[in-house]
């Protein structure tokens, strides 16, 4: 059966950095960094991105290209003993219930965006009731509109790596970066944007060694690369034999912390720009508000406070996080549909209908059981899964995978990979220094 591939270097980074460029970013980037000293979060960020989140989605991407085949198939082809290949199943397969659980709960959250996003045009054509029934929180929205995101995450994967993948990557990560420049310049020019300019760029250094700044950063350069899950070692598994591995997955890193770092630079200063139309921007506790509050709230009663260029702001605004989360939805759902369709030989279309409508049925049970399981699946799979996967895939990399067939793969784009900085420290590192790290933010985060 002929496998897909990426046709071009820059197919492959849309893709990649479109698959780590998530809602993690635009709105989780932000308010970790507003809740943990601003800058010195930031600097963290960019350190540990590079120190940590590099080298293992390196260990994926090698992985991936050498192997040519889904999750399971690959960490059983690198093993040579018969306990490494059962240890190999069972990460496949946990990385593959992972990812599908994220999507799960992910596409939930990506429903709220796209119904957000239709609000300001209910506003624009006088509908006010259906305006407030897509904003108000209620199962029939939430199950609507994540069917909805699912359909077209499904619509996208049927089609393939070129035609599906590579095609909508392509198309809609240049849309993200320029609605993403569009809202940050007009946000700027705003009354109270500068202050949340110094909230973001004013490193307090004090903060630098703050263990709960470092264990947030760590986890954020960690979660919004995604790795741990195949996501990576998958669309790796598409690249082209005579690309240069270690300056690919340079520049998603590069590119998938720049999107961050913009991110910031639009919705830091959104919140003082809304504090100063008169929205509540703190909590109780003297916080500034995060998470879904700050999407959901603050920015929208910043919008409105905008009158009629608010409705095409705020219409932007959920544009970017609906691109943002279909193109992290796409590489979530080849994880299983790639293992069905090389593993059990079943049709592409078939087995992305299939594994999408069993996606929809668990998000179904989390939207009918929100309150007690939608923080838990959270939890479980991008606190707990993913670093522990992403722990062992590096183990995987150093201790399993021979260093011999390794260096074969990374001389195949670069023959001479052996006198660089990058071989020079990379399989120690990875053998050593990232499970160890992985496993040092793990603990403190428990």
């Amino acid at each position: 059966m002929q496998r897909g591939v990426f046709s071009s270097r820059l197919a492959f980074i849309f893709a990649a950095s479109g698959s780590a460029v998530g809602l993690g970013n635009i709105w989780g980037f932000p308010t970790n960094a507003a809740e943990n000293g601003g800058a010195a979060f930031v600097l963290m960020y960019l350190i540990l991105a590079f120190l940590l989140a590099y080298p293992a989605m390196m260990a994926e991407l090698i992985i991936g290209r050498h192997t040519r085949s889904n999750m399971v198939n690959a960490l059983q082809s690198i093993s040579s003993g018969q306990a490494a290949k059962t240890a190999g199943t069972a990460v496949g397969i946990a990385g593959m219930i992972t990812a599908a659980l994220i999507l799960c709960f992910y596409a939930i959250v990506a429903g709220w965006m796209i119904a957000f996003m239709f609000e300001p045009v209910t506003a624009l054509f006088g509908f006010s009731e259906l305006g407030s029934w897509l904003t108000d929180f209620s199962l029939a929205r939430n199950i609507g509109f994540s069917a909805l995101f699912i359909l077209l995450t499904v619509l996208i994967i049927s089609a393939g790596v070129e035609q599906g993948i590579e095609k909508w990557s392509s198309r809609l990560m240049p849309s993200l970066f320029a609605l993403l420049f569009g809202l940050i310049l007009y946000v700027l020019t705003q009354d109270g944007a500068i202050e949340g300019l110094k909230h973001y760029l004013v490193p307090d250094f004090s903060q630098m060694t703050n263990p709960k700044l470092i264990v947030s950063a760590m986890g954020q350069a960690f979660f919004s690369m995604s790795l741990g899950v195949g996501t990576m070692l998958i669309y790796g598994s598409y690249i082209r034999r005579d690309e240069n591995l270690p300056v690919v997955g340079a520049l998603v890193t590069l590119t998938d912390t720049s999107v961050a770092f913009l991110a910031g630079l639009l919705v830091l200063p959104a919140i003082f720009v809304a504090q100063n139309l008169g929205v509540t921007i703190y909590t109780e506790a003297g916080n500034l508000i995060a998470g879904p509050d700050l999407i959901f709230q603050v920015l929208p009663a910043l919008f409105e406070g905008m009158g009629a260029t608010g409705l095409l702001v705020g219409f932007a605004f959920f544009v970017l996080m609906s691109i943002a989360a279909v193109t992290s939805s796409i590489s979530m759902l080849e994880v299983p549909v790639s293992y069905a369709v090389e593993q059990h030989k079943v049709d592409r279309v078939k087995a992305t209908w299939l594994v999408g409508l069993i996606i929809f049925a668990i998000s179904a049970t989390i939207s009918l059981n929100f309150d007690s399981l939608f923080g838990f699946v959270i939890t479980l799979t991008t606190e707990r899964a993913q670093p522990l996967l992403s722990m062992v895939l590096c183990i995987f990399a150093g201790w399993v995978f021979y260093r011999n067939s390794i260096l074969q793969e990374l001389r195949q784009g670069c023959p001479e990979v052996e006198r660089g900085l990058f071989w020079k420290i990379w399989p120690l590192y990875v053998k050593f220094f990232c499970p160890a790290l992985i496993l040092l933010t793990f603990a403190q985060g428990l």
